[in-house]
């Protein structure tokens, strides 16, 4: 699924409105406008070289766009994916203290990437959970979707049909995990889902938050060429992939990123910056470190503003197409 030629060099204008209400939760209300013309203004030219190829930054209190970079470009969004995932799981209502078994059909066949879950190994749904959503563990995101109602098809099909209700135009989702290039969205689309998931998955917003997991005590297999495998029982411990979340200068809501090399390193992130709730998407940056940077300068743009946010001087986006 590709954009519309039409959609090259689309200016995010404002979104329209303020919030309004959706079970008792703010409900951005969006709009594009195509063609509309560029703004030049002193915000506008204070804009920060980013390294990711699509950005867009917005304030979740009025749903003011305040920073968009390819907003509308379609692109491979990598384990952003398992973001939907987790909120179809937790839509399943299945209980998170049922044990599923990792199996060969959770091994990744499409990258060859590794896990430290073991085929045969059994862990907790909110175990797994945990795991997909802060170590972006593929296995873990896997057993999740093919344990679920109806099995895995009937799982991903249900990730298009949110997409959809969600008002995803430009998102399509082919496997759970993100490992596919085919799972395909937008900054704006997932702007949109990272405000849903933010709004309305209080378990999303304390897990993937969280700097580390500790799987508890699990048997461990240490193997070395020429040597007899070593069985070990000790505590497992996972790191969130989002460094940001360990550091005490950001206070952040929701996150989750993603890696395959079609897509760059991509990052979905909520959080509060110069007294704004905001929602930072970073797609197709040129490394994990450029993706943390890019997110580090959006945060130090955002703070050399605050002085005329707190003056209630109107402001203009900023976008580059």
């Amino acid at each position: 699924m590709t954009l519309n030629a039409a959609l090259t060099g689309l200016f995010l204008a404002c979104l329209a409105g303020t919030a309004h209400a959706l079970d008792g939760h703010a409900a951005l209300q969006w709009s594009e406008q195509i063609g509309a013309p560029r703004m030049s203004t002193q915000l506008d030219m204070a804009m920060p070289d980013l390294s990711a190829q699509s950005a867009l930054v917005f304030d979740q209190a009025t749903g003011q766009p305040l920073l968009a970079k390819n907003a509308t470009m379609q692109s491979p969004i990598a384990s952003i994916t398992k973001l939907m995932t987790a909120m179809l799981v937790l839509d399943a209502g299945q209980p998170l203290d049922e044990k599923i078994t990792i199996t060969e059909a959770d091994r990744d066949t499409l990258k060859g990437t590794g896990s430290r879950l073991g085929i045969g190994a059994s862990y907790t749904r909110g175990q797994l959970l945990h795991l997909a959503l802060i170590a972006s563990d593929n296995r873990a995101a896997h057993a999740l979707a093919r344990s679920a109602p109806g099995g895995l098809q009937r799982f991903v099909d249900q990730m298009n049909r949110m997409a959809r209700v969600l008002g995803m135009q430009h998102t399509y989702f082919v496997e759970p995990t993100g490992l596919s290039s085919s799972n395909q969205s937008t900054a704006l689309d997932l702007a949109r889902l990272a405000n849903h998931a933010y709004q309305h998955y209080p378990e999303i917003r304390q897990i993937s938050t969280a700097g580390s997991y500790n799987l508890g005590t699990q048997r461990v297999v240490l193997k070395k060429k020429r040597h007899k495998a070593l069985v070990q029982y000790r505590p497992v411990n996972f790191h969130n992939t989002n460094r940001l979340t360990r550091m005490d200068d950001w206070h952040i809501g929701l996150s989750k990123t993603g890696f395959i090399n079609e897509a760059g390193h991509c990052l979905v992130m909520q959080a509060n910056v110069a007294q704004r709730d905001v929602i930072i998407v970073l797609l197709d940056a040129g490394g994990s470190n450029s993706r943390a940077g890019d997110a580090a300068r959006i945060k130090a743009w955002l703070e050399s503003t605050q002085g005329a946010h707190r003056a209630g001087v109107p402001q203009q986006p900023a976008s580059r197409t």
